[in-house]
């Protein structure tokens, strides 16, 4: 399993995808605080010192719910995640399964930018909250249409010839 990235985790502790993500907070806080069993250990006292070495989560959840956009804190609970994901298999299969469904999880005003077909004339930008941005163009950014591409005789070009006939220069 690939880890949850930190952007993920600052996002729904900072409250992002609305109703579905704080449920999704919720979900991951709960399977966090699940009771954390690792090894085969030769007894109790071997099985509380390891568990002690290892988090198991609680303390990084807790430390980004206080500062939800720190990024440092969410790549700490990223990292104890996947620690407890490789040490115990059940853990492993229930993150997996939350994973799948806090995916789905969209920021509001969430966006999908796509451009499909035709010819684009002028700048492009897809994105979401600009600001502070200032466009400048060049000419017209739209499609040059001389008046022989419109379908009638044009005024003659420079050098004085008709655009629309094959003959040399008109007298005039």
């Amino acid at each position: 399993m690939d880890p949850i990235s930190a952007a993920a985790l600052t996002g729904l502790a900072g409250g992002v995808g609305g109703e579905a993500g704080r449920q999704a907070w919720t979900a991951l806080g709960a399977l966090v605080h699940r009771p954390f069993r690792h090894g085969a250990g030769s007894g109790a006292a071997d099985d509380e010192s390891r568990t002690l070495a290892v988090s198991s989560g609680a303390a990084e959840l807790a430390a980004l719910v206080q500062d939800p956009g720190d990024v440092e804190r969410a790549q700490r609970l990223s990292t104890a995640l996947a620690v407890r994901a490789a040490l115990s298999s059940e853990f492993r299969s229930a993150l997996e399964s939350w994973w799948e469904q806090a995916q789905s999880v969209r920021a509001n005003g969430g966006v999908e930018n796509r451009i499909s077909g035709g010819t684009q004339h002028g700048p492009v930008l897809m994105g979401r909250d600009f600001s502070g941005i200032t466009i400048t163009g060049h000419g017209s950014a739209g499609p040059r249409v001389t008046p022989a591409d419109s379908h009638g005789t044009g005024s003659p070009a420079s050098d004085g010839t008709d655009p629309s006939s094959a003959s040399g220069p008109q007298e005039g």
